[in-house]
Formats: structure tokens, C-alpha cells, sequence
């Protein structure tokens, strides 16, 4: 392929050599250089990839994508490219290196604080319901086809993202729905192509800090730049930020929600129960009209499945397919629930920082428990305020908090519950601490009483524990079926 052509689109500077030159591949990581290839010298928090410039050069790369000048030998015979933004151009140039696949599938995204995981799959359960072949991209995983792929990022760099779009299409997906962060908006990994959908969810104070958002302003600017990116945009309008988020939107936009504002509207919400299961159903008026329930507990699970309604209406999915859908839609380490009894109910969740905990209790708490049981630890080396929020919060709202190991990482394990008993001291919640969290869960499960919530929180899909650098299998529905067995035997 011929430098030219993957530079369409950009503003760039030839500073030496030509763009007529061939270039066998793209890469952006100095240990994947190969001869021929296109290298970009991508600036981040801990490296920088211009640094590399003379290495890359002298072991073959025909191209070099830079923001600022080089140190290059003499004689080295390579192209220079300069353009503003190194991260920018990978995007687009990913995009015409791997045949620009975004143009042959319909993308949705979708942003926002809370709900992006659990929307997608709810999104690709109905579209496949209905016949389409759905690639997914998100922090739990990359789904192509029968091919899952562990996720490092919500939203993998711009070179990753279209290679996995390539697969897609090529597997034969229509579809390709995914989770954008602010982070991956803000890096520019979404850019080179057109999303078809764009979709807001909530939001709230989150990721602020060092490597990553100076204020709660920057935050929502970035989730925003999703609907310069998008044909149609998809609003929850019952969110308080949603119209600072969508500040100088450039697309066509629909709202939903329970306001009487909205375009597509919730209403007559009513919680559910049954043997071992919670859930929730609701009447949908507006753009679409139809009732609908849902295995899954929660005002934020009308908010899930209403969002995913709002998209699906898009293809021309039948009310048939989105109902029977919804009824059957689970996600691995979202309010999942593991059948262990008729008598109480026992569900994983990611819940791993004080703001989700609060949010996931108190919504299991409007179920009138007989009792609420708070099962979870918290990662090492990670800040000791976590620890003290999210004991307090279990303190509070939970009847009978078990503390227990999570990630500890490089940190002693009891050490860490001993910070988390600190938070609870400041409540008179009821607590018992089990540092093994097999036998944390083995107690909660023999000392569940009819009538009570059971909530394994923190680890979610994960299906590790990591200690002193070492990720040991650990999947909590594994553990969950070993202990069912054994107190059978």
C-alpha cells in the first residue's frame, strides 16, 4: 500500500523523503517493527514513541508519523510524515490501512457513566434475536463471531479497534455495537470513521485525576465529543448533565426516559420477585408502545433495557424479539444471578467503588429484603479511601457486611480488610471478616435465610485473583458450584 493512501484525510507535512513510497504494515510499538513498515511515534503518560525514531528507522520501517522533530542518522532512508497529533492520525490511518470496515457495518456507541456494558449486550442479545450478526467491543470483552478476546481497554486504541473491525466484517457481522469511554474519546480512538448511533447514557463525578480527567467539566466534554462523531444521536433526557453532554451535537437526536419530555418514554415501573430471581417490568410509550419485563433488578434496568430498546427500534426488530430478548438477557458480572435457593437470592456484581455499591444496595434494598448481605473486599495498591467509602456504604445499607480478599495484589490481604473495617466503625452495620473469599462465600451461602439478598460484589466477570503479581484462577461461579457440591456430598 502506498504511503499516499493512508495518509486521505489527514493534514499532514512531508519533512523527508516521499509519500509515494510502499509500506508493508502499520504499528505504533517500537518492538513490532518490521521492514517496510509504517511507525507512529505516539506520545504517552510513561513513553515516547519518538524517542525510538532512529532504532525504527534503522531496523527497516519505510515511514515515520511524527508530532515533533527527531534525531534520525544521516543517512537513514526514511519518509517523515508531521501532523499534529500523532493519536489523530493512527486513527485515520488505521482506518484506511485495515480497508476502512466501519463503512461496511452499521456501529452504535455508547457513553456514559454507568450502564455501558450491560446495555450492549442487551443490544446485541435483541439485534441477533432478530437476525443480524452483532461483533461487540467493551471492558469485559471483544465478542467476533465465537472468538472472545479479554479486554485491556473499554475502548482499545484506534490501531486495535480497526483491526477488530476488519474481523467483523469479515466474519460477516452487519452490526458492531461498543463502549465508548471518555478516555478513548478523548485519545482519539474513535476517530476515522462515522459511529451510525451514538448513545448517552448518565452521568456522574467519576475518573478524575491523575491520567485521566483534570475536572468533572473535562469529563463530560469528552463523553460529548461522541455526537460530533455520530449520524443519530440517543439521549437519556432524565439525566441532569445530558443537554451540558451533548453541548454542540452536529447530530439528528432522539431522547428517552421517564420525563414526559422524552421521545420514547418509561412509565408504570413495578419491581418483581420470584423463587431465587428479582426483576422489574414497565409499560414503553412514545416512539414505540409495548410492556416489558426484565430478570434484572432496578430503575437502572428500565434505564439498561429502555436504551436498548431506543437503538433497536433503529432496525426494524419486531416487539416479539425485543421482549423475548429482554426476558432472557444476563450479563456476566452485572446483577448476575446464580440460582442456589428458592428461599433467597444470590446474584455477582462488578459493584468496586463506593458510588456503584451505594447505587447497586440501595436498589436491592426497595426489594424489602428479609435481610441484605454485602459480601466483598477491595483491590491492593490502590487508594486507601476506596477502602474506607466502601465500608461505610456497606455499613449503612447492608443488614450483615462480609469482609473478604479481592485483588490484593502487593498488599498483605489483611491489611486491606483491616482498612475497610475502619470504614464500617463509622456505621453499626453487623460484620464478619473471612480473608479467603471461597469460604467467605461458602458462609454466606449456608447462613442465607429465606427471604434475604445475597450480593457477592467487586470481582464481577473477572475470573482471577492476582497476588504479589500472580493472576491465580479464581471465577466466583466456579467457586459457587464447587461449594454447592461439596455441601451436597
Amino acid at each position: 500500500m502506498k504511503c499516499r493512501e493512508l495518509l486521505k484525510g489527514l493534514t499532514y507535512e512531508c519533512i523527508k523523503g516521499g509519500v509515494d513510497v510502499n509500506v508493508s504494515e502499520v504499528v505504533n510499538d517500537s518492538r513490532k517493527v518490521s521492514k517496510d513498515c509504517l511507525f507512529l511515534c505516539i506520545e504517552g503518560a510513561n513513553f515516547d514513541g519518538h524517542k525510538f525514531a532512529a532504532q525504527v528507522a534503522e531496523a527497516g520501517a519505510s515511514v515515520l508519523v511524527v508530532s515533533k522533530p527527531v534525531e534520525l542518522p544521516k543517512d537513514a532512508d526514511v519518509t517523515v510524515i508531521q501532523v499534529a497529533d500523532t493519536r489523530y492520525a493512527m486513527a485515520f490511518i488505521a482506518a484506511a490501512y485495515y480497508g476502512n470496515p466501519a463503512a461496511e457495518m452499521k456501529v452504535i456507541g455508547i457513553t456514559g457513566t454507568k450502564g455501558k456494558s450491560t446495555t450492549t449486550y442487551l443490544i446485541k442479545n435483541i439485534l441477533e434475536a432478530a437476525g443480524h450478526k452483532v461483533g461487540l467491543v467493551g471492558t469485559i470483552e471483544t465478542l467476533i463471531g465465537d472468538k472472545a478476546i479479554p479486554s485491556a481497554n473499554t475502548t482499545p486504541e484506534s490501531l486495535t479497534l480497526q483491526k477488530y473491525f476488519r474481523e467483523m466484517a469479515d466474519a460477516g457481522c452487519d452490526t458492531v455495537v461498543m463502549e465508548v469511554s471518555s478516555q478513548g474519546l478523548m485519545m482519539h480512538r474513535t476517530q476515522g470513521f462515522v459511529f451510525d448511533y451514538g448513545i448517552f447514557t448518565n452521568m456522574e463525578p467519576d475518573h478524575i485525576g491523575p491520567n485521566e480527567h483534570a475536572s468533572f467539566e473535562e469529563y463530560m466534554q469528552c463523553k460529548g465529543l461522541l455526537f460530533k462523531q455520530c449520524r443519530v444521536g440517543i439521549a437519556n433526557c432524565d439525566d441532569k448533565h445530558w443537554q451540558q453532554v451533548l453541548e454542540g451535537y452536529t447530530c439528528r437526536l432522539e431522547t428517552y426516559g421517564f420525563s414526559e419530555e422524552a421521545d420514547l418514554r418509561a412509565s408504570s415501573l413495578e419491581l418483581t420477585t420470584g423463587a431465587g430471581y428479582l426483576g422489574i417490568e414497565f409499560d414503553v410509550d412514545g416512539l414505540m408502545q409495548l410492556h416489558a419485563m426484565v430478570d434484572v433488578p432496578g430503575k437502572f434496568s428500565a434505564y439498561n433495557a429502555l436504551t436498548a430498546i431506543a437503538v433497536c427500534r433503529h432496525f426494524g426488530v419486531s416487539q416479539e424479539d425485543i421482549l423475548s430478548a429482554l426476558s432472557k438477557a444476563k450479563v456476566k458480572g452485572r446483577i448476575e444471578m446464580v440460582k442456589v435457593s428458592d428461599d433467597f437470592t444470590l446474584m455477582i456484581d462488578y459493584a468496586h467503588n463506593a458510588m456503584s455499591l451505594e447505587s447497586l444496595l440501595t436498589t436491592l434494598k426497595e426489594y424489602r429484603p428479609n435481610r441484605l448481605v454485602c459480601l466483598f473486599g477491595c483491590g491492593g495498591n490502590r487508594s486507601k479511601l476506596r477502602r474506607y467509602e466502601m465500608g461505610e456504604v456497606s455499613g449503612k445499607l447492608a443488614d450483615l457486611t462480609i469482609i473478604t480478599s479481592d485483588n490484593p495484589r502487593f498488599e498483605e490481604p489483611q491489611d486491606i480488610i483491616d482498612d475497610i473495617k475502619q470504614g464500617i466503625a463509622k456505621t453499626s452495620g453487623a460484620y464478619v471478616e473471612i480473608c479467603d473469599r471461597k469460604e467467605a462465600i461458602r458462609y454466606a451461602i449456608t447462613h442465607g435465610e429465606p427471604g434475604d439478598i445475597i450480593v457477592l460484589a467487586g470481582k464481577g466477570h473477572e475470573d482471577y485473583q492476582e497476588i504479589k503479581g500472580v493472576k491465580y484462577p479464581m471465577d466466583e461461579r466456579v467457586l459457587i458450584r464447587e461449594i454447592l457440591e461439596e455441601l451436597q456430598a
